[in-house]
C-alpha cells in the first residue's frame, strides 16, 4: 500500500520522532510512504541517512534513504495544481490534528477515497478505549462527504498499541556489558563495570539541580550523568558552575582541591551529548541504569529499554497533563508493591513539578532492586500487546 503521512514539527520535535518511526516501520514491512513535513531540518540528526534530490513530479527536493520512505515538503501538498500529477495514496494519516492541506484533501475526493486516519497522542486515560476507531464525518470544506477515523495509541488491547519494530527485541537482547562499554566509550564516556549511568532528557523546568545534588551526595564510586543536547546540558552546566563557585569559597572545608568542580567531588561525572539519531538514542537508553525522559516518543522508547525511568510529560496550560501522568502511573505500576509504587510516583510527580522532589531516590542501581525488577515485569507485560503498526495495517484493511 501507499501511505501519505502528514506531520508538523512542533517546538520539541516529539511529533516528528513518532512520525519518522511510524514511516520507517511501514517501509521496513514493504509499504511505500510519503512523509510530508513542514520542516525537514530535524532529520539531519534524527535520520542522517536521508539524502535529498530533485523530484520531477513535485518539482521540488525530496528525501530518500530509508527503505520505502520518501520525505516530501508540506508546502508542495498545499500548492498542488492541475499541473501536478500526484494522487493521494491508499491511506492518509493526519497526525496529532495537524490539519491536512486543502489542495491535498480535494484530491482525496474520488469514487474509492483513501482511508483517512487521524493518529492521536498517546494516553493511558479511560477515554482512549472509548474513542479508538470512532468515525468522524467531514461536513464542510474540500473534504465534505469524506470520513476520517480516530486512531489512539495505548496500553490495552482495546487501543491502537505502541510503536515497536519487529526486530527491536532481538537488537535489545544483544546489548550486554561488552557492547555497552564499547558504545559508551565511543561517545566519550569512560564507563567501567560497576559505574552507574544516569541519562537526563528534560524540559527547561525540570529540577535538574536538585537531582544532581542528590547524586553528588551518593557514596557510589562513579556515576556518569549523560546530559541530552539542549535544556539538560544547560541546566547541568549551570549546576556545575554553581558547585565550582561554592568549592572555591574561603573558610570552607574542601573535599577536594580548592576550585575543583563540585560535580567531581563525589565521582559524579557530567557528559554532554549531541542530538542522536533514533537508533543511537535507543542504544543510549539501553546503556543507562536510570533514564529521565520527556515527551511521547522518548517515553515509549524508555518502556522498551526495560530500565527504571522517570517521564516528564509535556506541560499544558489547563493542567490536564497531571491527569494524563497519573493515568499512566496507574497503568504502569498497577502490580507493583504499594511502597515502591508510592516512592516512584512521588519521584515522578516531583520531577514534573506536581509536588516536592523526594529527598532520596528509590533504589535503582542494580537489576536486583525492586524498581528495576518491577520495571522489567511491566515491560514484559506490555510486550504481550500487538504493536501499533501491525494493528494499524489491520485497522485500515478491515475498515476499507
Amino acid at each position: 500500500m501507499l501511505w501519505d503521512l502528514f506531520c508538523r514539527v512542533i517546538d520539541n520535535f516529539g511529533d516528528m520522532g513518532v512520525c519518522w518511526r511510524l514511516a520507517s516501520d511501514l517501509g521496513q514491512r514493504g509499504h511505500q510512504v510519503r512523509l510530508w513535513v513542514d520542516d525537514a531540518r530535524i532529520l539531519q540528526w534524527m535520520a542522517p541517512q536521508v539524502s535529498w534530490s530533485a523530484d520531477a513530479d513535485l518539482g521540488q527536493q525530496t528525501g530518500r534513504g530509508q527503505a520505502g520512505v520518501t520525505v516530501c515538503h508540506w508546502a508542495d501538498a498545499e500548492a498542488l495544481s492541475d499541473a501536478h500529477p500526484l494522487v493521494p495514496g491508499d491511506v492518509v494519516i493526519e497526525t496529532f490534528g495537524c490539519h491536512l492541506p486543502d489542495a491535498f484533501v480535494a484530491r482525496m475526493q474520488r469514487p474509492s477515497p483513501p482511508q483517512w486516519v487521524n493518529l492521536e497522542y498517546l494516553s493511558a486515560e479511560d477515554y482512549v478505549e472509548r474513542s479508538h476507531g470512532l468515525p468522524s464525518p467531514v461536513w464542510h470544506g474540500p473534504g465534505a462527504g469524506l470520513r476520517k477515523r480516530f486512531y489512539y495509541p495505548g496500553f490495552t488491547p482495546a487501543t491502537g498499541g505502541l510503536l515497536r519494530e519487529a526486530d527491536l527485541l532481538a537488537r535489545r537482547a544483544t546489548w550486554d556489558d561488552t557492547v555497552r562499554q564499547t558504545w559508551l566509550r565511543q561517545h566519550g564516556i569512560p564507563w567501567a563495570p560497576g559505574d552507574r549511568v544516569v541519562y537526563i532528557f528534560c524540559y527547561a523546568n525540570a529540577p535538574v539541580d536538585a537531582l544532581l545534588t542528590h547524586l553528588a551526595a551518593s557514596p557510589h564510586p562513579v556515576t556518569h550523568v549523560l546530559l541530552a543536547h539542549g535544556h539538560a546540558t544547560e541546566l547541568g552546566h549551570a549546576w556545575e558552575k554553581a558547585q565550582t563557585h561554592i568549592a572555591a569559597l574561603p573558610h570552607r572545608e574542601p573535599q577536594a582541591a580548592p576550585g575543583e568542580p563540585r560535580a567531581h567531588l563525589n565521582a559524579l561525572r557530567l557528559h554532554s551529548l549531541p542530538a542522536l539519531p533514533q537508533a543511537e538514542f535507543d542504544h543510549l537508553l539501553w546503556s543507562s541504569d536510570l533514564n529521565f525522559v520527556r515527551g511521547e516518543d522518548s517515553a515509549v522508547r524508555a518502556l522498551w529499554a526495560g530500565r527504571p525511568h522517570v517521564w516528564q510529560i509535556y506541560e499544558q496550560d489547563d493542567g490536564v497533563h497531571a491527569d494524563k501522568l497519573d493515568a499512566f502511573m496507574n497503568r504502569w505500576m498497577r502490580d507493583w508493591p504499594a511502597q515502591l509504587s508510592a516512592d516512584v510516583r512521588a519521584l515522578w510527580r516531583g520531577w514534573n513539578g506536581l509536588g516536592p522532589l523526594p529527598a532520596s531516590l528509590p533504589a535503582w542501581q542494580s537489576p536486583q532492586t525492586g524498581w528495576a525488577q518491577h520495571t522489567l515485569d511491566s515491560h514484559q507485560t506490555l510486550l504481550k500487546q500487538t504493536d501499533l503498526v501491525t494493528q494499524l495495517i489491520h485497522f485500515v484493511t478491515q475498515t476499507g
